[in-house]
């Protein structure tokens, strides 16, 4: 499948001198949807107990890996969503920094989970996320991306972790 076609480029967005890469046309592609769906979770299938999504895009990724997985769905938040008790971990951004959290619960001793997100880009988010996982007691057994901004380098704040990525840029 040419999932690079269901991607679409939005020049100056958020900002002057960005392009976005927008995942929505191939949200809205049924056939390309499931496809990328199942390629991002067929290197884990037999491997994870949880499925955490980094809100927000990595909601919509990761329920769906979760289901076809068999593992449980995790959310994992900005600071203040969560109902519940929670852990957090804090990381920098370019001007200040941010925090995410999960539910304390979320995760038992010795799960292997997969963190999930639509972009690698820095990598900050994604090595918050892992060292959350880690500080509640489970395993990282990998993360995927559906899309990769390579000359961002992120995956090297990632190193010794099992990356799958569909799309590079």
């Amino acid at each position: 499948m040419d999932f690079d076609a269901l991607i679409r480029d939005i020049p100056d967005f958020p900002s002057e001198g960005i392009v976005f890469k927008d995942i929505t046309p191939l949200l809205d592609d049924p056939e390309g949807f499931g496809s990328a769906i199942d390629a991002l979770a067929a290197p884990y299938e037999g491997r994870v107990d949880r499925v955490i999504g980094i809100e927000a895009r990595g909601f919509i990724l990761a329920a769906p890996i979760a289901l076809r997985l068999g593992a449980g769905f995790v959310p994992m938040r900005k600071a203040g969503k969560l109902p519940a008790a929670t852990i957090g971990q804090s990381y920098d951004l370019e001007y200040g920094t941010a925090t995410i959290e999960m539910h304390a619960d979320a995760l038992a001793e010795g799960d292997r989970v997969l963190v999930v997100d639509d972009v690698l880009a820095t990598g900050g988010t994604a090595e918050a996320a892992v060292a959350l996982v880690t500080r509640a007691g489970a395993t990282v057994a990998g993360l995927t991306f559906l899309i990769e901004l390579d000359f961002l380098e992120g995956r090297k704040r990632l190193e010794g972790h099992d990356i799958t990525t569909l799309l590079h840029y």
